[in-house]
């Protein structure tokens, strides 16, 4: 399908909003409220700019009074005293250059401090609302494109903030202050054709700029799902190696890399008629107006101390000029690097707290939930209206097959997301009416996978507890049947478990979250298949340890297991997102139902395995 002209510049108008809100969104950094030190660092940098320039537009005319001093026929009759100004004038024109250095570096050092600042407060504010987005929003994205999203968007931040304020503000100062000497000093004339060369080369530029970044969006584009590639193969490294699927996995990646490199090239084509164009333009710009001065000198129009000034002022143009080029270029692409991450910004927190919410206060700890229904997807509803009470201090288990939304109804006690309907009370307090923070450390979760930091064993339990001691860590270690394992270790408990605990067996991974939730020392517990990871022998131990942590609190198992549940005081059977059934593990065999067909099932099975173990 082709694209239309209304289309292009309905495009082209987005993307310059976009561009503006970025810019509007980083302006309040350049300009910090409430941080005195900070706007002062800003008009001091501006101050500096300011002089730097200055100094910058005299430089040429001190050198041109001293070359027309050179030339001047008054220099053989004035002798001593002539060389004595001459040599005057040039070391005033060399200090004027070495001020002007010296403010810019002023501005710069000025101007640091703000500009670290700004991008490490962007940084912080993205990577704050990240985690406060929902879980729908992480599953839905790919991680290693996210954070290349996130990186690409800080370093534009640093860019644009550091060449708006100190590159494209000087050049154009520069230009309004040499385009009204052309005029003043040397002419209309002079002053048109500097004004028409201007003019084209920044149309050029814009143009062919604004080419060049769709050119990079693809770029960019493809360089994101080369990045989701390569992290996703190598997060399943295991798993390539089991299917013997790496020329496979090389080949998904070499296929992104390709339109990568197809992307990069015509990026490089396309900058090279870039410069060269610039190049044709300011050269000819130079041109003409070198040779109307040169033709001025002729006339006796101008001194030669006249052609030096126009020289040296075309050359302090075309310099940066050329480096305009760049800038726009980069700052086109900051802009839409940029508006990636503040897209990230932009996500609306599904799960957040109400304004005002207090913090939860659990006494007994009861749980209920009350016509609970939910659906990750509208269309395919997950739970169906659940109802069902976990009195304070009481071991509940909820049972069924794999889908009937077992660990759904974990994902919103925790409030990973909120119920399409009913209600979810915790003491009486409806989830959504307090504040997360509080729900949170009133809640500790094993979970069926433990993803694990990569970092030590120590770091990774005392995560449940940041400011527990060596000794409580410990204790918690030997409570989940891991002290022992981890004393064999040559490095105990500094040693590194790897990316997402990959050094660990799953069993191991599994402890470690046990340990840390159990440090936690939450006032409601929830087992979600705690011990699916574990031995036979090891999980009897740790459900004893369970058993005993459990005292005094709510305690919600979600269970494939039944074994590991028989002594709940209150089993709930979950079949297609409702409750079919509830009782003890006794009533529930006795009632011949549901739970005894799984009981069964699950008993034939461990003997099948008993039988092919001899």
């Amino acid at each position: 399908m082709s694209i239309t002209a209304p289309d292009l510049q309905s495009a082209e108008a987005a993307e310059r909003r976009s561009g503006w809100r970025t810019v509007r969104s980083v302006a309040p950094y350049l300009w910090p409220k409430g941080d005195l030190a900070g706007r002062t660092r800003v008009v001091a940098a501006l101050l500096a700019l300011a002089c730097a320039k200055l100094l910058s537009v005299a430089t040429p005319f001190v050198y041109k009074t001293a070359v027309d001093a050179l030339t001047s026929g008054e220099a053989i009759s004035v002798g001593f005293a002539f060389a004595i100004g001459a040599v005057g004038i040039t070391v005033a024109y060399g200090v004027a250059r070495l001020l002007s250095v010296g403010f810019d570096q002023l501005r710069d050092v000025a101007f640091a401090k703000v500009g670290q600042r700004a991008l490490r407060l962007i940084a912080l504010e993205t990577f704050k609302h990240l985690h406060s987005l929902s879980l729908r929003y992480h599953i839905s994205r790919k991680t290693g494109g996210l954070s290349r999203i996130i990186e690409r968007g800080t370093k534009g931040v640093e860019f644009l903030l550091r060449f708006i304020l100190l590159a494209v503000g000087p050049l154009i100062l520069e230009l309004i202050m040499v385009s009204v000497i052309f005029l003043v000093v040397l002419g209309p004339n002079y002053f048109l054709v500097l004004a028409v060369a201007i003019t084209i080369y920044v149309y050029f530029t814009v143009k062919v700029t604004s080419w060049r970044v769709q050119i990079r969006k693809e770029m960019n584009r493809r360089d994101t799902e080369a990045n989701q590639k390569a992290v996703d193969s190598l997060l399943n490294f295991e798993t390539v190696k089991y299917f013997g699927a790496e020329k496979r996995e090389a080949d998904r990646y070499d296929q992104s890399m390709r339109g990568y490199e197809r992307a990069a090239l015509q990026t490089s084509y396309s900058l090279a008629f870039l410069n060269f164009g610039q190049a044709l333009l300011i050269t000819t710009g130079t041109v003409a107006v070198m040779v109307m001065a040169a033709l001025g000198v002729l006339n006796g129009q101008l001194s030669v101390g006249d052609f030096v000034l126009v020289n040296a002022y075309m050359v302090q143009v075309s310099v940066p000029l050329n480096f305009l080029g760049t800038v726009y270029r980069e700052i086109r692409q900051s802009l839409v690097d940029m508006g990636e991450m503040f897209d990230l910004l932009e996500q609306p927190t599904e799960v957040k707290d109400k304004p005002g919410a207090p913090d939860i206060s659990v006494a007994g700890g009861e749980i209920a939930f009350q016509n609970l229904h939910f659906g990750y997807d509208r269309k395919r509803p997950i739970l169906k209206g659940i109802n069902l009470t976990v009195p304070a201090g009481k071991k509940v288990a909820i049972v069924g097959p794999s889908g009937s939304g077992k660990s759904t109804i974990g994902k919103l006690l925790f409030r990973f997301f909120d119920a399409s309907g009913g209600a979810l009370k915790i003491d009486g307090q409806d989830v959504r009416d307090i504040t997360q923070k509080s729900l949170h450390a009133a809640i500790g979760i094993v979970p069926q996978d433990t993803v694990l930091f990569n970092e030590t064993i120590y770091y990774n339990i005392a995560y449940g507890h940041p400011r527990a001691t060596k000794g409580q860590v410990e204790a918690a270690a030997k409570a989940a049947q891991l002290h022992d394992f981890i004393m064999t270790l040559p490095e105990g408990y500094e040693s590194e478990v790897g990316e997402r605990g990959l050094k660990l067996s799953g069993g191991e991974k599994q402890r470690v979250g046990i340990c840390r939730t159990l440090l936690k020392n939450p006032k409601i517990l929830l087992l979600d298949e705690a011990t699916s990871a574990l031995d036979s022998e090891t999980e009897r131990e740790i459900q004893e340890n369970f058993r005993a942590a459990g005292e005094g609190r709510t305690v919600i198992a979600i269970a494939h297991r039944l074994s590991t549940i028989v002594h709940s005081d209150m089993i709930f059977v979950l079949e297609d997102g409702r409750i079919v059934e509830r009782g003890t593990h006794d009533e529930l065999l006795r009632l011949d139902g549901r739970y005894s067909d799984m009981w069964q099932t699950q008993l034939s099975e461990d003997e099948d395995a008993g039988l092919k173990a001899a």
